[in-house]
């Protein structure tokens, strides 16, 4: 692109809004000149919590919206009743081309809903869904989906399987990255229903790489690239994720205190197990976005802190300098 893009941030979205997300956003146009930030939110608060950081105020834009949509509020009739909100208002600046794209760490029920009301879906596709980057040893893979489908047909799933690797081959440079299935063996003849019947659609699939069955154990181990599942089984992973990463870490800082030994030991080994450990935090690699959009939607943890923020601002850059909209678009309607 021959201009920055812009990305437009719920302000007032998560459990750290606004201060972490404001600073996140900061920090983001600090470390690059190719972005943008539009605030979205209370206006008061959001330049109350600007007033405390340096930064070019050409990069910054600060747009008003009074209410806020809770995570517990029905969606669809949040979206609906609450035009005045900054996740409404967010995704309408997408829809009307002021903003390259929409990040929130808000109610996630509200943004899916609002991505595919008010953006719309790019053509052919049938099911937008929400995929996040996971660490493995080998680097990262794509989880799709992870929120947005919990019950997701076959053919729902193969289009998983086509958008992540487009998003894995042009985002991350992945060349002819590795599709998989989440399953509960190798064998092709295991599984539940869906599974049984998606895994001949994706060995079958021209457009992509798919290398089999992948178990919930070897899916840190970066045996597939591009995981493919529902929301249902996606979301559980991912938890998962999150809960053994953090449990690990918290034993581990456990044992390195038990003694003097041990604490003597833990300063000298402290510089690599830092680094080791950075690699696998998933605050690192932003948020998911939600594919198949007309316009790009990213959905970041409800407790997102400035990092995540920073990160997943970032991320839209590659985004769109690579098309990927235009990529699945042409993928999935070839003939256009």
């Amino acid at each position: 692109m021959d201009r920055p893009v812009n990305v437009c941030v719920d302000a007032m979205g998560g459990d750290n809004a606004p201060c972490e997300i404001v600073k996140g956003a900061v920090e983001a146009i600090n470390e690059s000149k190719k972005v943008k930030v539009t605030l979205v939110g209370q206006e008061a608060a959001i330049k109350a919590e600007l007033s405390k950081y340096t930064y070019d105020a050409d990069q910054v834009t600060v747009i008003n919206a009074e209410e806020i949509i809770e995570t517990g509020e029905p969606p669809v009739l949040a979206i609906r009743k609450k035009k005045d909100s900054s996740i409404v208002k967010g995704l309408e600046l997408v829809k009307d081309g002021k903003c390259d794209a929409f990040l929130s760490a808000g109610s996630s029920g509200a943004v899916l809903v609002g991505g595919q009301v008010i953006i719309g879906r790019i053509k052919g596709v049938e099911r937008p869904p929400l995929a996040p980057l996971i660490p493995t040893t080998k680097g990262v893979a794509l989880l799709i989906d992870c929120g947005a489908n919990v019950d997701a047909r076959p053919n729902h799933l193969v289009q998983f399987a086509k958008m992540g690797s487009i998003y894995m081959e042009n985002v991350m440079g992945v060349k002819n990255p590795r599709v998989a299935i989440v399953n509960i063996g190798a064998e092709e003849e295991k599984g539940n229903a869906l599974v049984k019947e998606t895994y001949p659609l994706l060995k079958n699939c021209p457009d992509i790489n798919f290398t089999g069955s992948i178990e919930a154990r070897d899916i840190p181990a970066g045996d597939a690239d591009v995981i493919v599942c529902e929301a249902f089984t996606g979301n559980i992973v991912l938890k998962m994720y999150e809960g053994v990463a953090g449990a690990l870490i918290s034993v581990i800082k456990k044992g390195l205190m038990s003694s003097l030994r041990s604490k003597i030991g833990a300063l000298m080994v402290k510089p690599a197990l830092k680094k080791t450990l950075k690699g696998f935090s998933l605050e690192d690699y932003g948020g998911a976005p939600l594919l198949g959009l007309n316009g790009l939607v990213i959905k970041t943890h409800g407790s997102s802190k400035a990092i995540e923020v920073k990160n997943s601002v970032l991320q839209v850059i590659t985004f769109m300098e690579q098309d990927i909209n235009g990529k699945i678009r042409a993928q999935l309607n070839p003939a256009d």
